[in-house]
């Protein structure tokens, strides 16, 4: 099994329709999750050397990250597939360390 981060992109006020949509996913998921592996993101800043600027909360913004453990990259992104993100769903392996 390999570990995947699922991070969620794109902010949209929520309804009671959409949530209950993502907690359907959540439930989806849960058979692939540790216990505590959907973590939401709030405001944000950009940092660099010589800047420090806020980060939108719109479309492009990161909302949250899931940890999944599962057999393969192709069941992390069919997984992805079904979540009701506003934008998007950007999915990485987790690299063994």
């Amino acid at each position: 099994m390999k570990k995947f981060v699922l991070l969620h992109v794109g902010f949209e006020s929520p309804t009671e329709e959409v949530m209950s949509e993502w907690n359907k996913w959540f439930e989806m998921i849960a058979e692939f999750q540790n216990e505590g592996d959907n973590i939401g993101f709030g405001t944000g800043k950009e940092v660099t050397s010589e800047t420090v600027n806020d980060l939108a909360w719109d479309v492009n913004a990161l909302t949250g990250i899931s940890i999944i453990e599962v057999e393969s990259m192709e069941k992390a992104i069919e997984l992805a597939k079904e979540c009701p993100a506003i934008t998007s769903v950007r999915v990485y392996e987790l690299r063994q360390g």
